[in-house]
């Protein structure tokens, strides 16, 4: 490991193995449960979620446990890290963050615990940020300042076939006002303050898609932007999505388009679209 700093998250973030490979970066797998069989999140299919949740195969999820986040940030150490940068999906969300913090208390080295407020790539475009800054060669403040600018701009939007699914895990938050209209609606939801709030309420499912990305266009302007497109189960429409998106932001570095981890899809059902929006 040539880098002083070492940057952690976790499973939720989606990044790609190249992505990891490429930076000194060590993602820490959450659990999704299905039909009372424990997986590491990536260790099963986001597939396999959407299957189960559509036959009523029960699935839950779990935060990774301090222990072993103090094991990681002790397997840094051992690596040759100074320190570490260690940041996670949002607190509102999940535990992972708290259990992050306790397992830092125990780190033969300096940890610093970074809240996203987000998931999927709005906790992966920040996690990036940070481990590029630390290969080259950023001190412990310098990544972290990487992390929090670029957490700074992110904003993510998504669509749901249906809100059952958030409400069944507890993470509807104040978007659990459009349950008692869920069906006569297709809600756009958004993510402010760390927590999934209500955006807009469109009638159809294609015209929330392209509301979606409406609004997508709408936030990143003319300034140099990165993009991901997240789905489950939803490939043609995210597929499509990406396209249009594409088109209408020629200014954008990259749009990446990936289906959400087994935890993630979860919690959203099949169906998902999500649009993250990382001007730079």
């Amino acid at each position: 490991m040539s880098a002083r700093v070492q940057v952690v998250t976790d499973s939720t973030a989606g990044l790609s193995t190249h992505e990891v490979l490429r930076y000194p970066l060590t993602v820490v797998p959450l659990q999704v449960v299905i039909g009372g069989t424990s997986y590491d999140d990536g260790a099963t299919s986001a597939d396999a979620v959407a299957e189960a949740l559509k036959t009523f195969t029960p699935v839950s999820t779990s935060r990774p446990a301090p222990q072993t986040f103090a094991d990681t940030y002790l397997r840094c150490a051992k690596d040759g890290a100074e320190s570490v940068v260690s940041i996670h999906l949002s607190g509102d969300m999940s535990g992972t963050f708290e259990a992050a913090m306790i397992g830092a208390k125990d780190s033969p080295i300096p940890v610093r615990v970074v809240d996203s407020r987000s998931l999927g790539m709005g906790l992966g475009f920040p996690a990036l940020a940070a481990a590029a800054a630390a290969s080259a060669g950023e001190d412990l403040a310098g990544v972290e300042a990487a992390a929090r600018a670029r957490m700074k701009s992110i904003s993510a939007y998504f669509y749901v076939d249906t809100l059952e699914y958030l409400r069944r895990g507890g993470r509807i938050g104040a978007a659990q006002a459009l349950l008692g209209t869920a069906l006569a609606v297709k809600p756009l939801l958004t993510i402010s303050g760390g927590r999934i709030v209500p955006l807009e309420k469109v009638r159809t499912s294609s015209r929330a898609i392209a509301r979606l990305a409406d609004i997508a266009v709408q936030r990143a302007g003319d300034t140099p932007v990165q993009v991901a497109v997240h789905h489950l189960a939803n490939l043609e429409k995210a597929q499509t999505l990406a396209d249009g998106l594409a088109t209408r932001l020629p200014q954008a570095e990259e749009i990446v388009l990936r289906e959400v981890g087994a935890v993630i899809g979860a919690h959203v059902g099949p169906g998902l679209l999500a649009v993250v929006i990382a001007p730079r």
